[in-house]
């Protein structure tokens, strides 16, 4: 075993959190959870959730986790898994820039299933371990993206910071938790991002598979099950990428989606809506909307959506539903939104291209410039425009709670929601008990 895994792994049981760092997980974890009230009803939510009741249920009590929002339990694994892609088909959760994918939606849901069977956990401990799962498992995507030449999803990289969630809240030994990050990052499915761009579907970001994957490799690595050494922490050409962990705090860097839509949509949704408000412009007023981005933004579903999956990988539509709507959240890409006549009535008049400026910066960066012609001849251009959410225009905190409520009102109710959004200022109480926020969120809706 090397001094690069030794590192690690005292910083997997001894992550010493700083206060800022703790208070962003708190905001990070009710936003997620949000996100997973706000996607309950929808069809591959329901369909995970059935399916890890039948097929990954748990034998004894000690080994059961409860499902998110449902009453019914399953295996932790499976649980996991459920949590994860019932989060992961609703593209509000969070990000981070150089991952090109997500953490919280895997770890928060692995978070919720491991802690169930630690009642008395308190809640700053729970959030410590789930500050280092995100930056265990942004170093792991780093690694990942800059060894193999395809792109992959979230699930292949973000499993192996479940499996840390795992032996962290267990008690690990160094090589259980060296194990079970080897099986974590093998088993991990090396899924193809752009082709789910091409043909959105349920498999969404792959984190479903990656949740799942990553509790499995923790409990059978605490059983004995070997794995091989994981290349992501332990190769030596990636072992720049780990020499700043418990220094540089990766999560302050995370951003908070505003709309439930890749976040390769978002400069252009901001640029437009900045130039609707700031213009008064109603629908009749758009004759034409130019649309300069980044390749991976310009290859997103451009017809008209079938599928909620396919709404959310979608620029075109997405653009069009801010036009009619002045906002875009889960109304406007799920159910009767689909069929949004007016919507589709938009769409002619919306061109995009890519743009090598646009391009090159990217990943570090997701920006986009938009031109509107207007109906009555003026040419309105957005000029270079960034993203929202992320720590160069974070999204203020009452922005966040208006999110909140957007998503999780119509599932939760506006009392429960309110109760879920004070757990952010309650989590940073030692005396606080973090079962009472796995109670608020695994009880029925």
């Amino acid at each position: 075993m090397s001094a690069q895994f030794d590192a690690i792994a005292d910083f997997v049981a001894h992550p010493r959190v700083p206060d800022s760092a703790r208070s962003m997980a708190a905001l990070l974890l009710v936003d997620t959870l949000g996100v997973g009230a706000g996607a309950h009803p929808l069809e591959p939510a329901r369909i995970a959730r059935d399916f890890a009741v039948d097929f990954h249920g748990a034998a004894q009590p000690a080994n059961a986790a409860p499902l998110l929002f449902d009453g019914r339990t399953a295996s932790i694994p499976g649980a996991a898994f459920a949590a994860a892609t019932q989060i992961d088909n609703l593209d509000g959760h969070d990000g981070y820039n150089p991952t090109k994918g997500h953490i919280g939606c895997a770890v928060v849901p692995a978070l919720i299933a491991f802690a169930a069977q630690h009642p008395d956990l308190p809640s700053t401990t729970a959030l410590d371990i789930l500050v280092m799962s995100y930056e265990v498992g942004a170093r792991a995507a780093i690694a990942l993206h800059d060894t193999v030449s395809d792109y992959h999803t979230s699930g292949a990289w973000n499993g192996i910071a479940v499996a840390a969630i795992g032996c962290a809240l267990n008690g690990a030994t160094v090589d259980q938790l060296r194990q079970a990050v080897g099986i974590a990052e093998y088993h991990g499915p090396r899924s193809q991002m752009m082709r789910e761009i091409a043909h959105p579907t349920m498999l969404h970001d792959g984190s479903g598979m990656g949740a799942l994957t990553g509790a499995m490799a923790a409990l059978l690595a605490l059983r004995g099950f070997q794995g091989a050494p994981a290349i992501t922490l332990e190769a030596p050409d990636v072992a720049h990428l780990w020499q700043d962990l418990g220094q540089h705090w990766t999560i302050a860097l995370n951003y908070i989606k505003p709309y439930p839509v890749c976040r390769w949509a978002h400069a252009p949704l901001d640029a437009l809506h900045a130039l609707m408000t700031a213009h008064d412009l109603s629908p009749a007023d758009i004759a034409r909307l130019d649309v300069r981005t980044f390749a991976e933004s310009a290859a997103l579903f451009a017809g008209v959506p079938e599928t909620t999956g396919q709404a959310q990988y979608s620029l075109a539509f997405a653009l069009a539903a801010m036009i009619c709507h002045g906002h875009v959240g889960p109304a406007q890409i799920s159910h009767a939104g689909l069929s949004d006549r007016a919507v589709a009535a938009v769409l002619p008049r919306i061109f995009v291209t890519e743009t090598a400026m646009h391009s090159d910066r990217f990943p570090a960066k997701r920006c986009a410039d938009i031109t509107i012609t207007c109906t009555d001849g003026r040419v309105l251009h957005s000029g270079d425009t960034e993203a929202r959410g992320g720590p160069e225009a974070p999204l203020l905190e009452s922005e966040v709670e208006e999110k909140l409520h957007l998503f999780a009102d119509p599932v939760l109710g506006t009392a429960r929601t309110d109760r879920l959004w004070q757990m952010r200022h309650a989590l940073l109480d030692p005396q606080h008990k973090f079962g009472t926020l796995v109670e608020l969120v695994t009880a029925p809706v």
